[in-house]
């Protein structure tokens, strides 16, 4: 049998720092903050676009102090780390204003970093260059059955990875301002499959995207469903595949929305699923040659992706602080990803498989 001793969330080795949160929205108000009062991490302000619902999710957290706008917080000494939860086309401004102030030791962005390549990379060369941490928050790679997949894929139990596949069919919390971007599925949600593609393999060299608008999807976009297939060095073959209007979906009907992953490896085979949209633990089982005998072996944890990822998330970043070492979710890396997004809309536009070596990252 395998040993089964996973770690499915990482310890809170930090908790020392002040946290200032800007946005007010679902995300902060049932992820962000959830997390944080559950590890105890100090929250000692929040701003947002608008002050009363601001002071609303404060009253909610015991949160001491509410700013008028976001721009009051940043200057706010008593904030040590700045958390943003804004819409990403307004994101690169707040961080600019973040990086000129002396008092904040580190930010944490949301994903998209920016709308474009070229704002990402400048984003992280002016972090370097303002000697303050940047990271983003790609926070799949806190979900417990991914962080146990990474467990089990680094002590080679299924050996040499040959074919991996993430096929996600469930209803996202579609933010109002997306409808203004002309990006949609590729850079908001399967930024999150892509990038924990990376974080289970590596670097691929090449993705090929294929996408389609979706007649359910009721605002004008132009990538409704989204098909990729990466290829990695090793011949690894990935597939991730978003249908995100996915039915039945109407009143009275029986749902069966989910995402599922699997792994297959020369030496063994882990499959799974991320318990997100219907509010459960993820769920992963594998069977491995070398360490289970074949068996299929079921790992258990109560903890979930929202709000409980988040929580690593924050304190991998608190660590970086005081440690000096670089935060697991550095910037330097999402630029990686935000690469892999535009080489899937390059493929999409040019119809063709787009290698990663085309996308300038420096």
């Amino acid at each position: 049998m395998g040993n089964g001793s996973f770690t499915p969330d990482p310890a809170v080795r930090v908790k020392d720092y002040r946290i200032g949160c800007i946005g007010a929205g679902m995300i902060m108000a049932e992820c962000h903050l959830a997390a944080y009062s559950e590890a105890g991490f100090p929250v000692v302000a929040i701003a947002s676009r608008t002050e009363e619902k601001a002071r609303a999710v404060a009253e909610r957290w015991g949160i001491a102090t509410v700013h008028a706008s976001p721009a009051a917080l940043i200057a706010d000494p008593q904030v040590d780390i700045l958390d943003i939860a804004f819409p990403p086309d307004q994101q690169p401004a707040l961080i600019r204003e973040a990086l000129r102030q002396p008092h904040i030791k580190a930010i944490l962005a949301q994903k998209p970093l920016a709308l474009t390549l070229e704002e990402a990379k400048a984003l992280r060369d002016e972090a370097a260059a303002a000697g303050k941490i940047l990271s983003v928050n790609q926070n799949m790679r806190y979900d417990q059955s991914m962080r146990v997949l990474k467990q089990i894929l680094d002590r080679g139990e299924l050996g040499d990875a040959v074919m991996a596949t993430i096929e996600m069919r469930a209803i996202p919390h579609w933010q109002a301002f997306l409808e203004d971007y002309d990006r949609l599925t590729l850079s908001n949600m399967s930024v999150h499959h892509l990038d924990v593609l990376r974080f289970l393999f590596g670097e691929p060299e090449a993705i090929t995207t294929v996408t389609r608008t979706d007649p359910r999807t009721t605002f004008d976009h132009k990538d409704g469903i989204t098909v990729s297939t990466l290829t990695f060095p090793g011949g690894l073959l990935a597939v991730s595949m978003e249908d995100v209007w996915s039915g039945p979906r109407e009143e009275g009907f029986d749902s069966d929305i989910y995402i599922k992953w699997r792994v297959e490896g020369i030496d063994g085979v882990a499959q799974g699923t991320i318990g997100w949209p219907d509010g459960s633990p993820s769920t992963l089982r594998y069977a491995s040659r070398k360490t289970t005998g074949g068996k299929w072996v079921s790992p258990e944890w109560e903890t979930m992706w929202f709000p409980h990822a988040f929580i690593g998330v924050m304190e991998q970043l608190q660590y970086a602080v005081k440690s000096g070492e670089p935060p697991a979710l550095s910037v330097a890396d999402n630029v990686k990803t935000v690469a892999l997004v535009e080489a899937g809309y390059r493929s999409i536009a040019e119809g063709r498989t787009v290698k990663l070596s085309e996308i300038a990252i420096h």
